[in-house]
């Protein structure tokens, strides 16, 4: 169960608990689930009680222990726990987590993608600066992971180097810096915006987020570092270029998600040098992984519906985080024989492995087998 669906249960819950009187509101149009925040339990929680306590005229623990009783009867529902003021915190049951895994290793690394902008048209307009394009390619990339038809143009056309390069080094006598399409993989030019076809012109996306005091520095971490660098802080935020982001250490965050894929592929390759290979099942390992799995889908539409791309690269860091402690009980010890444990757990392993190389290459990034 997705937490699209787990929305949608706990929505049927609440329209129950109204058409049977025992609320008296209007049923919400949607209801935030994600994974429970410190003090909570299960896979995962919903204040959607406190959001109906006032206009139901009862306390958010009454809301909540009705909407409990009702979830209860819901498909796919294990357990629900209510905590602090009135929080549901929801355990799917195991079929639903087996579910989720073969789900995602059926779409591979395209779990994720949808067409909810099916048909919509956007056209991101930057202006001629290293960090913009990185951010406007991105987001092209994740727009078009949910059906947009979405493309770069430029505010002002013209050689987006040779702009950088007159900015930065004040003279034009120098030669250009290497090619950003070599360095990064984004154009060194883009178009204008084309002329609107017809009375109705989609509407253009701004992409201009803060740019970087020294773009010379930021080609020289190579494609996947300064790609990393331009769009893991939020737009908003400065990126400070330093020797931190090649560093093969716990304190970098691509470090982190790149090493972890890495991992999860040697693990596979072990496995089969084993006899065995993954196959979905019951587990008790990795509720934290399995709630950030099954977020992920919500989590790349948001980040196209708000143009935030630092919103999948820190989805990326918490699966890697996630995934990681469990990688050491996939394999069997000594004489031990596999198990469907540890099919289950490999499973559920190379599920994050498939979600963290999609993540990756949105973000125009490799994903190694090695490292």
């Amino acid at each position: 169960m997705t937490p699209v669906e787990l929305s949608r249960t706990v929505l049927r819950a609440v329209r129950c608990a109204v058409e049977e009187g025992e609320l008296d509101v209007a049923v919400p149009e949607r209801v935030v689930v994600a994974p429970p925040g410190g003090g909570g339990c299960g896979d995962y929680a919903t204040g959607v009680a406190l959001q109906l306590a006032r206009p139901a005229g009862e306390t958010p623990q009454r809301v909540a222990g009705i909407l409990r009783a009702h979830l209860l009867r819901q498909r796919g529902i294990g357990e629900v726990v209510v905590t602090g003021p009135g929080f549901l915190n929801i355990s799917l049951r195991g079929s639903a987590a087996v579910a989720l895994v073969a789900e995602i290793l059926a779409a591979g690394a395209r779990y994720g993608e949808s067409d909810v902008l099916g048909g919509r048209v956007v056209p991101l307009v930057v202006p001629r600066e290293v960090r913009a394009v990185v951010h406007a390619d991105v987001l092209r990339r994740i727009l078009r992971s949910q059906g947009a038809d979405a493309h770069i143009y430029a505010d002002s056309p013209g050689d987006i180097r040779a702009h950088v390069h007159t900015h930065v080094h004040a003279r034009t006598d120098l030669p250009l810096p290497p090619s950003w399409h070599t360095v990064l993989g984004v154009p060194d030019s883009l178009p204008a915006p084309p002329a609107p076809d017809g009375d109705v012109a989609a509407p253009r996306v701004p992409v201009a987020p803060v740019p970087v005091a020294a773009p010379d520095a930021l080609l020289g971490l190579g494609r996947d570092a300064a790609r990393w660098a331009s769009v893991y802080p939020a737009a908003h935020d400065r990126v400070v270029v330093s020797g931190e982001h090649l560093v093969q250490r716990e304190s970098n965050p691509l470090f982190r998600v790149r090493y972890a894929h890495a991992r999860v592929r040697a693990v596979a390759r072990n496995a089969a040098d084993l006899g065995f290979q993954g196959e979905p099942g019951e587990t008790s390992s990795g509720r934290a992984l399995l709630a950030l799995l099954g977020d992920h889908p919500r989590v790349l539409a948001a980040a196209a519906a708000q143009r935030a791309p630092d919103r999948v690269a820190r989805q990326l860091v918490g699966v890697a985080d996630a995934v990681l402690p469990l990688l050491p009980d996939v394999l069997p010890l000594g004489e031990e024989k596999p198990s469907a444990a540890h099919r289950a757990r490999l499973a559920l392993a190379e599920a994050a492995g498939a979600v963290l190389a999609g993540g990756l290459d949105l973000l125009g990034i490799d994903a190694p087998d090695h490292l």
